[in-house]
Parts: C-alpha cells; structure tokens; sequence
C-alpha cells in the first residue's frame, strides 16, 4: 500500500468520466476543487461526479476546495500582451483603464499596492517571470525600470520580494466560495495567503458558520505566513507548501531550506502536509515525467509530506492519468528509502495531552517492536489516526468508521487506509473479531499474524479511544460464543 497521498486537482482534462475513473482507479486520494475558476455550478457537478464514481469503484476520494484569495493582479492589455524589455521604464497605473494596458504603463486590480510599496522594492509579475525595481510612487501611480524581461500578458499576478503586501487573505468572494463549499460538503478547504493564526481562525468560523465540517488547510505562500509558521499551523487541521507564489515572495534559493523547515515543523505539531506546485509541470504537454521532477517529488516524500499534490498536470494537461501513474510509482519506490532526518522526537508520556493522543503513538511504537502486520483503529472523528500517521511507521493503519466524512478525511494522511466498519458494538470482543474479519476480507492480514485494534470504552463516542488491544489472527473467540446485546 503506497502511504503518501496523491491530490489531483479537477478541471476540463478529468471531466471525461473515463478519464475521472482511471485517475481514481491509478490511486488518486484527494481531488482539489480551484475556486478561483470556474462557477459554483461547474464545480459542484465535477464533486457530485468524482464522490458517485468512488463509490462504484469502492475507493474513498476526499475533496478539497482551494479559496482564490486577494487578487493582487494587473489589469488586460489592449492588444492581449506586451513585450518588456530590460531598461524599460513601465508604470503600473491605478487610473489607468482596466483594459487600455500597453508597453508603458497597465492597470492594477489591486488599488492598494501604491500604498504598500516603496522606492528600491522589487516586484515581481507572472511567478517572477518579470522582475521590476520601483523607481517612484505617485499614488496611484508606481513608476518602475523592468530588471528582468520578457512577454507579459493580462491579468498576471504581482508579488512583493520579501512580503508586506496588506491584501487580508478573505476576499468577499472567499465568503461566498466558503458558503458554497459548506453546501458542497467539501472535506478540506485551502486558505489562500493566510498571514496569520487570525486568518485560519476566522476561515474556520466562516465555514462552522455555514454548517461544514472542513478540515483547514493554511496554504503557505508568504512571507509573514512562514515568519508566523508555529502559530499558522498550531491553528490548521494541515499545511500546503505552495511553492509558486511562496518562491517568488521568499527567493528561489531560499526555498529547498524553507520547505524542509516547514514539513519537519508541521509533523512535530501532528499536522499534515501537502507539498504543491509544478511537481510534474512537464507533463502537461509530456507522457513521462523529467529526472528532476522524479527526484523533487522522491525528496518530498524522504522529508515526510503527508501529500503531493497536481495542478495544471491533471486539470488541463493532455496526460492526466499517466502523471498520476508517474505520481503513484515515484512515491512507492521514495517509500522503501528511509527519510532524509529523523522527523519525529522520542515522544515524552508527561507530554500528551490527551488520553487518545497516548493511545496513538503508544500503539504506533509497540508495533514497530513486535513486528505487527497492521493497526486497526476503530474511530468516530479520525483524531486517533491522525496522531498514529505521524509517526512515518512502516506499519499500515487502517481508520475504521461508519461515518463518511471520516472515512473522506483520512484520505490525506499518510499510512492511512479508510475502511467502512459500523463499530456501535455494545461487546468488545465482537468489535475485535469484526476488525479482524474485515481485515481479512481486504487483504490485509493471515493467519498469525499480529494486529493491534484501538478504540474506547464507550464504542461509537467522539474523542473516546482509551484501549489498545494486541491480538493475534485466528486465535479470537468464535462469533457465535461471543454474547451480543440485540
């Protein structure tokens, strides 16, 4: 069982329902939803056909909706793109008309970017394809000298080198994409440009508000979010590193360290990580992905990432499945290797804080010394599991629940195998013998084979996992000796 997870992220290259059913049949875990294309119509008809075909292939398939967040954008130009040279001087202008952009000057969808730069800052457009110097600021005016140049077309993204940007990460449209993505039931919603605890704080509210469940998901891309890293995460249920606009913020050669530093910081603190951005860019256009690509998505694995995560690769590109493929076959072999450093501390009991979080980690370290084939943990919210797959263990766990929304958001962890399982067993030992045969029927365990079950006292209670149980296959009571309450 390949434990790191694949999110593939929708578009008009899956929504041929044969191409839909061999991403998911290829080992797709998590499909992304963009909000920042797309209306909310076209976007809930792609959910409503990747959740029917998982259930006709019996795969479970989490969804992720991923906010647009601040447009910090030029405006269009009047003959589609402009060629800009080193040297020249060039004005992004808040009068200017939002679709008269030419080789001097471009509007700015973002009226406030006069008042948050200066004089020697450097801006950078189209994922730094366009490097600029600010000359002068005349408000609403920004006088700059192009440094870095080339082909520069409409609607490109503007980013500050070194951050400071004062956009709030919720937009009013990120308001009404979280409404609909509660309506959307999705299971994980992606923040983006979050600079604070505050931002995830109040996405969270926002969709609580709305009646969804989502875990959260701090995409970090700027610079204030990686100096605020601890805070960010202790507030998200995981993390996506978004290598794009976090790059040009941060600096190319700063971010290998960077994105180490974050994957290692989130697994200490028990949260999951999506690694994002351009990990198999060339296949867009490619059936088989380059060396480099190979060995950025292996590195990602080596570090801990929970995910990798696909964009313009499976939304647009012309080989969706094959990257997939490509995907599910470079994380398998990067899997054998042990990881680049040690991730996780020795963990000290006096620090848990809860019982279940106890449970977790006891279980995950016992079964790394008797050689157990599986864990089988009975859970109602997925807490338990979440700490176990912390621990990049060797040893499968298998996230047994009967409630939907648990069995779709244990698809992001790593190590972790949804199963259905209706645990409300008012006997233990039927519990266990149920666990047993259901591994059993997957596949996943023989005869002799050690596995260790988790679950509460009270069967079918949130937050209840305060057993560990170490049983031996085949050697369990028959069912029919065990007494069950009708």
């Amino acid at each position: 069982m390949r434990g790191t997870k694949i999110v593939a992220t929708l578009g008009p290259s899956t929504d041929d329902p044969q191409v839909l059913n061999d991403i998911i049949a290829a080992g797709v875990n998590v499909v992304r939803v963009n909000f920042s294309h797309g209306a909310f119509e076209a976007h809930k008809a792609r959910v409503e056909q990747v959740r029917a075909a998982a259930a006709a292939s019996g795969a479970y398939v989490g969804v992720m909706g991923d906010l647009q967040g601040p447009k910090i954008r030029i405006d269009r130009f009047r003959d589609g793109k402009v060629l800009l040279n080193p040297g020249d001087a060039f004005t992004l202008d808040g009068d200017c008309d939002p679709t008269a952009g030419d080789r001097q000057r471009v509007g700015i969808a973002y009226k406030a970017l006069p008042e948050d730069v200066a004089v020697g800052d450097t801006l950078m457009l189209d994922d730094g394809h366009i490097v600029m110097t600010v000359e002068a600021v005349d408000s609403p005016r920004i006088h700059c000298r192009v440094t870095v140049g080339g082909y520069l077309s409409d609607s490109k993204g503007i980013n500050k080198q070194g951050g400071g940007l004062s956009a709030a990460a919720l937009t009013d449209k990120d308001r009404a994409d979280i409404r609909y993505a509660a309506e959307l039931g999705v299971d994980f919603l992606a923040i983006s440009f979050p600079k604070t605890a505050a931002d995830i704080e109040q996405a969270r509210a926002l969709m609580t508000a709305a009646g969804g469940q989502a875990g959260i998901v701090a995409k970090i891309e700027r610079t204030e979010a990686v100096n605020n890293i601890e805070a960010i995460i202790e507030a998200a249920d995981a993390v996506m590193i978004a290598r794009g606009d976090l790059s040009v913020e941060i600096g190319d050669a700063e971010l290998p360290g960077v994105q180490k530093m974050i994957c290692r910081t989130a697994r200490s603190m028990d949260k999951a990580i999506i690694t994002a951005t351009q990990m198999m860019q060339s296949m867009v256009d490619n059936p088989m992905p380059t060396r480099a690509e190979v060995l950025d998505v292996a590195n990602a694995v080596m570090d801990g990432t929970d995910a990798v995560m696909l964009s313009a690769e499976t939304a647009v590109g012309d080989y969706p499945v094959q990257t997939i493929q490509a995907m599910d076959r470079v994380c398998s072999a990067a899997e054998k290797h042990p990881p680049s450093f040690r991730l996780i501390k020795q963990d000290n009991p006096t620090e848990y804080r809860r019982v279940d979080e106890a449970i977790a980690k006891t279980a995950i370290r016992m079964a790394e010394k008797l050689g157990v084939k599986a864990i089988a943990a009975l859970t109602e919210s997925g807490a338990t599991v979440q700490w176990m797959s912390r621990t990049l263990s060797s040893v499968p766990i298998y996230a047994m629940t009967r409630h939907q929304n648990t069995l779709r958001r244990m698809t992001l962890y790593r190590g972790v195998q949804s199963v259905l399982l209706d645990q409300r067993f008012s006997e233990h030992a039927l519990a266990n013998i149920r666990a047993i045969e259901t591994l059993r029927r997957i596949g996943a365990v023989d005869d002799n084979d050690l596995v260790i079950i988790t679950k509460g006292d009270f069967l079918g209670e949130h937050g209840g996992t305060n057993a560990m149980k170490i049983v031996r296959v085949g050697y369990l009571p028959n069912p029919r000796q065990v007494q069950v309450d009708a």
